[in-house]
C-alpha cells in the first residue's frame, strides 16, 4: 500500500481507501466485516463513510452504514489502526425530508447534532474528518451544470460555518475538516476565512473524478495542488461503468444498475462510447479495465486518497491491488486521446 499525507497535517492515508455507501443495502453487515477486515490486512487504514448511506437514500436505511461501521470498531477493536472519516448530509427537502425536515444548514445547532448521532452510530468519541457532504447553497454538484443564482438569504455563512465547526475540533470531536462536491470558489472561500480568523483549515475535497469526469482538473486540481487540499475522489469507476461490465447493453443481475436503474450519471450515450474505447485500451494491453481506471486515478499528483466501493470480495481485491499497478506512457497517451475526443461526458 502507498500513504500520503491528509492535507497539511501529519496523518497518513492509504491512497486507497474504503467507501461503504453499499453496506446496510447491497451489503449485509457480515458482508461489510468482511471487507474492512480484509482491507486493513491489505494496509488500508482511510474509511470513509456518511450520515445519508446507506445508498440509494431512504428513511429506514439511514445512518445504517455508520452503525455497521460502529458495530465493527466494537468488536473489532481496531478503532486507533484506522482514519475514519463521515459527512453531515446537506439540504434536500425534495429527496431526504426524513433528515432534519429536509432543511439542514450548517450552523451549529445541526451540525453538533448531526456530529454526535454520527459518533453515537460509530461509537466511538471522535471522527478523523468531518465533511460537508455538499453546499447547503445553490451551487453546481451531483452532475448539475449551468448556474442558476436564488435567494439565498437564509443560507449559514461560510463564517459561521467554520466557528461550528472549530467548536467541534476544540471539544476533542472532530480532528480535521472537509469539503465534498464543493466547487473552487466555495473551496477558497473556506480557505480565506480559516486564515482571517485562525479557524481550522480544511484538508480535503471528496468530489467526483474518473476517466469520464475530469472536470476536477479545471479549477480545483490547482487548488488541491498549491494550497494542499488533496482530492478524495469518489465514484473512480464510474457507477462500476468503467469496468466494461455494463457494455452491450448487459447488466448482471445484482449489480448496482440492475437494482437502481436511475443512476443514469454513467450510462449515457456519449459516456458509453467513451467507455468502450477505454476498454478496448485497457484490454489491448492486457489490462484489467477496472484496475488500469484507478491506476490513472490513483496517480494524480492532486490526489490525496482514491475512494473504492465493492459489493463482492472479488471486486474489494481487484480494486485494493490497482494500487500496484503503474501504467506505461503509451497508455496514458492513448487515454488522453480518447479524452480529447470525449471529454467529460459524464460531469
Amino acid at each position: 500500500m502507498q500513504y500520503r499525507n491528509l492535507g497539511n497535517t501529519e496523518m497518513q492515508v492509504s491512497v486507497i481507501c474504503l467507501g461503504t455507501m453499499t453496506w446496510g443495502q447491497q451489503n449485509t453487515r457480515a458482508e461489510a466485516f468482511e471487507q474492512m477486515d480484509y482491507a486493513l490486512t491489505e494496509g488500508v487504514n482511510f474509511f470513509d463513510t456518511a450520515e445519508l448511506y446507506a445508498i440509494p437514500p431512504k428513511a429506514e436505511t439511514y445512518g445504517r452504514t455508520e452503525a455497521i461501521i460502529g458495530e465493527w470498531i466494537k468488536t473489532r477493536r481496531q478503532r486507533d489502526k484506522i482514519v475514519l472519516a463521515t459527512k453531515i448530509a446537506g439540504p434536500g427537502a425534495d429527496w431526504i425530508p426524513y433528515i432534519r425536515n429536509g432543511r439542514t444548514t450548517f450552523n451549529q445547532k445541526h451540525i453538533q447534532s448531526a456530529l454526535d448521532a454520527s459518533l453515537k452510530r460509530l461509537q466511538t468519541d471522535y471522527v478523523d474528518l468531518y465533511q460537508l457532504h455538499w453546499p447547503e447553497r445553490n451551487t453546481n454538484f451531483f452532475g448539475q451544470l449551468g448556474f442558476v443564482p436564488k435567494d439565498e438569504t437564509l443560507h449559514t455563512s461560510f463564517a459561521d460555518t467554520l466557528q461550528a465547526l472549530e467548536e467541534q475540533v476544540r471539544a476533542g470531536k472532530i480532528r480535521y475538516i472537509g469539503l465534498s462536491n464543493e466547487t473552487p470558489w466555495g473551496v477558497m472561500q473556506f480557505l480565506q476565512l480559516a486564515q482571517q480568523h485562525s479557524f481550522s483549515r480544511v484538508v480535503s475535497i471528496q468530489n467526483p473524478y474518473n476517466l469520464l469526469n475530469r472536470s476536477y482538473e479545471v479549477g480545483l486540481a490547482e487548488i488541491s495542488w498549491r494550497e494542499n487540499v488533496g482530492l478524495l475522489s469518489y465514484s473512480p469507476l464510474g457507477f462500476g461503468t468503467l469496468s466494461g461490465k455494463y457494455l452491450d447493453n448487459r447488466k448482471p443481475s445484482g449489480s448496482r444498475l440492475d437494482l437502481f436503474p436511475q443512476y443514469t450519471r454513467y450510462s449515457n450515450p456519449n459516456a458509453i462510447r467513451a467507455i468502450k474505447r477505454y476498454v478496448s485500451l485497457a484490454k489491448r494491453h492486457r489490462l484489467d479495465p477496472a484496475q488500469m481506471s484507478l491506476a490513472f486515478v490513483n496517480s494524480r499528483p492532486f490526489l490525496t486518497s482514491t475512494i473504492i466501493g465493492a459489493t463482492t470480495m472479488e471486486q474489494l481485491k481487484s480494486n485494493i491491488n490497482s494500487i500496484k499497478l503503474s501504467l506505461p506512457a503509451e497508455v496514458f497517451e492513448e487515454i488522453e486521446r480518447i479524452h480529447l475526443d470525449h471529454p467529460n461526458p459524464s460531469p
